[in-house]
């Protein structure tokens, strides 16, 4: 039987995922999340049907992995600082995000697994003038998006919302206001 230490995971498993930056078969005119790479602190908003708001922070984790090919995050709130073995599930995440091109459709294709609350949404992202929009479902099949806006190179605003039951108003369920902390590679 094969031992795995966490030297070996590091040694192994790091080079393996994370990649240097964008594959030449993504075009740069289609590069919609390369200027994210690095590290960033998060003002988190978790807002609840009832109108009551929960803040936080956090931090999220962007690179370049899979040869290039794809766009991997990790969101993490409370912070790895504040965190505690005994958090409830309420506006804790500790997940991640993959997003990769798809030539054919011209779209990213984004998929969010938090394993602390069991979520898992699909979306599809694209640009939309200056912001990033990403359109999809929750697992009851409620229409979803998230948008990143407020772009700046040290800052950006991601809203993430809920179609309601009238089928044309939405609701704001979370928001994340970021400051970047490092660029990928420092």
């Amino acid at each position: 039987m094969m031992t795995t230490t966490a030297a070996t995971q590091k040694t192994d498993f790091y080079p393996a995922l994370i990649a240097p930056g964008r594959s030449p078969e993504i075009p740069e005119s289609d590069d919609t999340y390369g200027w994210l790479m690095g590290s960033w602190d998060l003002e988190t908003f978790d807002y609840a049907t009832d109108g009551t708001v929960r803040r936080g922070k956090g931090e999220v984790h962007f690179a370049w992995v899979l040869e290039g090919r794809a766009v991997q995050d990790i969101w993490i709130m409370p912070p790895r600082s504040d965190r505690a073995p005994n958090s409830g599930k309420a506006g804790n995440r500790y997940g991640t995000t993959i997003r990769t091109w798809d030539r054919s459709s011209g779209a990213w294709r984004v998929t969010w697994i938090n394993p602390v609350t069991g979520v898992r949404d699909e979306l599809t992202g694209r640009r939309s003038g200056k912001d990033i929009v990403q359109l999809g479902r929750h697992a009851d099949e409620t229409p979803i998006r998230w948008i990143f806006t407020d772009i700046t190179p040290d800052s950006f605003r991601w809203t993430g919302e809920s179609l309601n039951p009238d089928g044309n108003s939405w609701r704001l369920e979370a928001e994340f206001r970021a400051r970047r902390t490092s660029a990928a590679g420092q």
